[in-house]
């Protein structure tokens, strides 16, 4: 019986490729997302996988419809990939809260409400992999970012804590974190911007998803049981830590 994986923020961009790679690797699938149903119902047509919305902001909703995605799926969720974001760029002495309390919200305390909702069932089984997927950003800051480098530096940190928890348990707990990958989000920044990105990335262009995707495999495999709590950094070069 294939292993039942969970994609937050799984039918767009990273997430979408994460889902793809997975359901090709014999994994069966679930993918969340929260906005933008057209966008969820092409990617349904196209992949055959299932799409489940709700917010993963919100610490109700993840715990209910992880138990109506067990249901679905005919068993726990045993790989769950933290990869939904948002940014919501602003300077500091111009930064609204809700700005803040949104990005943090949705890229860090989503972390800890889907890892809630699927950590007792990992116990349980003796068998979890949840990758998280963090930043560049997290690990350098970025002008204009401190709540969404704040949310993914803080993405490490759980990584790293939640693997000492469960380590004796069978799960895994890792993260990658990516560089600039062409995707949606920055296919909108402007051209001379996107010029000096690339011109510091030592490999000389962006990632693509499904180089983040590769990794994911990887990190979730059942053969992967001896990494946990490391952060994978994919980013061309950029950053060595």
């Amino acid at each position: 019986m294939s292993r039942i994986a969970l994609v937050t923020g799984g039918t767009r961009g990273i997430g979408k490729a994460i889902a793809v790679a997975l359901k090709e690797a014999g994994y069966n699938v679930a993918a969340n997302y929260g906005s933008r149903d057209s966008v969820a119902e092409e990617f349904r047509a196209e992949t055959g996988i299932p799409v489940f919305k709700f917010d993963i902001s919100n610490f109700d909703e993840c715990q209910a419809h992880v138990q109506k995605i067990a249901e679905a799926m005919g068993g726990p969720v045993e790989v769950l990939v933290n990869n939904a974001g948002i940014t919501r760029d602003a300077f500091m002495h111009k930064m609204p809260p809700e700005y803040w309390t949104e990005v943090i919200n949705t890229n860090l305390n989503s972390c800890y409400f889907m890892a809630r909702a699927v950590i007792g069932s990992m116990r349980d089984k003796g068998f979890g992999r949840i990758v998280n997927i963090s930043s560049i950003n997290g690990q350098l800051g970025q002008f204009g970012q401190t709540n969404y480098s704040a949310a993914k530096a803080g993405v490490l940190g759980f990584t790293k804590a939640l693997a000492r928890e469960t380590a004796n348990k069978g799960i895994t707990v890792n993260s990658i974190a990516p560089g600039y990958i062409r995707t949606d989000m920055t296919a909108a920044v402007s051209g001379s911007v996107l010029e000096k990105i690339i011109g510091g990335i030592p490999v000389g262009r962006m990632g693509e998803p499904e180089e983040i995707a590769r990794a994911v495999l990887f990190l979730v495999a059942d053969q992967a049981g001896f990494i946990t709590g490391e952060t994978l950094s994919i980013n061309g070069g950029q950053y060595m830590e």
